[in-house]
């Protein structure tokens, strides 16, 4: 299945104002990541999730995303557990994430992304979660960790500024107060 991945159009500020939910799922396996295949041909992990359509709720969003990208069906979500905002003027975007955790699920494995970026998913060991998000944005990761190590889950916003478009020149500030991870 294919289709046309939803393109914010640009505000009157000159930004893409993105929507995403990421859903963080938790068993005795571990938490559940997924590789993810990017423009430039390299990969990187992250939580299961993605972009709100128009006229979904994030839980909708969330739920339709984690299912094409994992083939888990969720039955009932927590949060947002944590939230994240990165505002990146050189780049041309404003991104708003809510991150909920899954309360159950089921199914198994299975990859169907129609977007054709999720090409891996597995339940990694919490320990390694940081290792593993190693060549993700900082906004994927420092929230993340500090859900699963710090026990944060209470909704808070993890705010970022980047300048720069992408690559080595690119400088990631973390705007609020809560000490990295």
């Amino acid at each position: 299945m294919s289709h046309e991945p939803y393109l914010p159009p640009i505000g009157d500020d000159g930004l893409r104002h993105w929507q995403v939910a990421g859903g963080v799922i938790v068993d005795d396996r571990g938490i559940l990541l997924v590789e993810n295949l990017r423009r430039n041909g390299r990969t990187d992990w992250s939580t299961p999730g993605g972009v709100v359509d128009p006229g979904e709720t994030a839980i909708e969003g969330l739920t339709r995303e984690v299912n094409e990208e994992t083939g888990l069906l969720v039955g009932a979500w927590l949060g947002p557990v944590y939230r994240v905002e990165v505002l990146a003027p050189d780049a041309g975007f404003h991104l708003v994430v809510e991150a909920h955790r899954a309360h159950s699920f089921s199914g198994a494995i299975a990859i169907d992304d129609p977007d054709g970026i999720v090409v891996g998913a597995e339940f990694v060991d919490p320990a390694t979660v940081g290792h593993r998000l190693g060549a993700a944005s900082p906004w994927v990761a420092e929230p993340l960790v500090a859900h699963l190590d710090l026990g944060v889950d209470d909704g808070r916003t993890f705010r970022y500024r980047v300048e720069g478009r992408s690559g080595a020149g690119r400088v990631v500030t973390r705007l609020d107060d809560l000490p990295p991870p």
